[in-house]
């Protein structure tokens, strides 16, 4: 597993102000690495180029308190908010997603204006008035701007994956030895009534929301994650053209897009070999397996006769209280504490897709206006995935967090945790 390292850490005391410079400058730090070029490609219609993602982070905070909240701020382009709103019906027309990467202008420096434009617009709004009112509002840019942090990582890597010369984004990015105990081990949690969704003052998500009870049946887990010998396993005994495994949409799917191994990865002779973020380089059969969609991470849980665990499961055996965390490379790892049973690597190497369908809790409400439109408007044809992976920014993931895609979905950092 090849980690992104990041010192920017945001600490709790600072504040909103500071809170704001820190994730603003992570953002701008991500794209460090890049060339001119590599700003303003995109690979297929799920990648956003890199200048689209740090402009229309800039866009929520004009368009959302700028605009509305200080008294004689004028937006840096008229048009901007045409070409970077991504999906606010409520706030106006947009530029098709598909075609993101057609557009030369805004050039790469004007991007960096429009964002140091802003940024002084919201050192105003600290400075002049009081924005307690608008603290929330100001906390939830914040953490749509780590989630774009991700998005830039994991969109770059497929930039960089479709050229030929298969470039490093950063060639000193180190790899991390994992030590995985070949035996498989499970955690074993009782039946019974649980609370499940976000508690606490701390930020979440609306869909996070609200806290309810859920009754879960005796489960096991696996303790870990499965790894790239055990799937090369499933692809050897032929699981990539045996249809018993698959769901009858992800059996089309393998057929039509011809899939017969992770994204990235690439075969040479009779070594495996996958693209990085540091390159190629060779596959580490320790490692857990990454960049799989939910119907193989379906497939092989029946080929291995397991399932993917729900998303209660996950988030229960999650809650197990911690001794203590350490930082790995700039990322939350847990540490269980003496005798619990919460399994390993829950927060910090890669999204894990559960069984859940990406649903509503009990009670949840939409809130007013375009704000309203940030996750609710998703909740359909769309799977949960759970924890973080090694290039969530520090501090985004939690053990209630809903991460979700379409279930074709492979360009994110996903792997496979077992139940049964």
């Amino acid at each position: 597993m090849t980690y992104f390292s990041s010192t920017a850490l945001v600490p709790t005391h600072l504040s909103t102000a500071q809170k704001y410079q820190q994730v603003r400058q992570l953002s701008e730090q991500i794209c460090h690495p890049l060339l001119t070029e590599d700003y303003g490609i995109q690979s297929m219609p799920d990648v956003s180029p890199p200048k689209w993602h740090l402009a229309h982070t800039t866009w929520f905070f004009e368009t959302f308190l700028l605009v509305p909240n200080l008294p004689g701020y004028q937006v840096f382009h008229p048009l901007f908010g045409y070409l970077f709103n991504s999906y606010y019906e409520t706030v106006g027309q947009r530029h098709p997603r598909p075609q993101r990467g057609l557009l030369s202008r805004p050039s790469v420096a004007e991007v960096y204006q429009y964002r140091a434009y802003v940024d002084e617009g919201m050192q105003s709004l600290f400075s002049e008035l009081d924005y307690s009112a608008l603290e929330s509002l100001i906390e939830l840019g914040l953490h749509h701007e780590q989630q774009h942090q991700e998005l830039l990582l994991t969109d770059i890597k497929h930039v960089l994956a479709i050229n030929p010369l298969r470039p490093a984004y950063r060639s000193d990015l180190p790899c991390i030895a994992q030590s995985v105990e070949a035996k498989e081990h499970w955690l074993d949690y009782p039946g019974g009534v649980y609370l499940l969704g976000h508690e606490g003052q701390d930020f979440a998500f609306d869909n996070e929301l609200p806290r309810h009870p859920v009754y879960l049946q005796d489960y096991w887990l696996a303790a870990r994650l499965v790894t790239n010998g055990e799937y090369l396993e499933f692809m050897q005994a032929g699981g990539y053209e045996q249809a018993e495994h698959w769901l009858a949409e992800g059996w089309a799917t393998v057929q039509g897009e011809g899939w017969r191994s992770p994204l990235y990865w690439e075969q040479n002779e009779n070594n495996w070999q996958v693209m990085t973020l540091a390159g190629m380089r060779s596959i580490n059969l320790h490692e857990p397996v990454c960049h799989v969609s939910y119907y193989e991470a379906d497939a092989y849980a029946r080929w291995a006769g397991k399932r993917l665990p729900t998303e209660a499961e996950w988030e229960i055996a999650a809650q197990v209280p911690l001794q203590g965390n350490f930082l790995d490379s700039g990322y939350l790892h847990p540490m269980p504490a003496t005798g619990s049973t919460r399994p390993d690597q829950l927060l910090g190497d890669v999204w894990e897709w559960t069984q859940s369908a990406y649903l509503p809790y009990p009670g949840f409400q939409t809130a007013p206006g375009a704000v309203g439109e940030y996750n609710g408007k998703f909740m359909c044809n769309q799977m949960v995935l759970r924890g973080g992976s090694c290039v969530t920014s520090h501090g985004h993931a939690r053990s209630s967090y809903r991460n979700f895609f379409p279930p074709a979905t492979r360009w994110q950092f996903s792997g496979i945790r077992l139940a049964k």
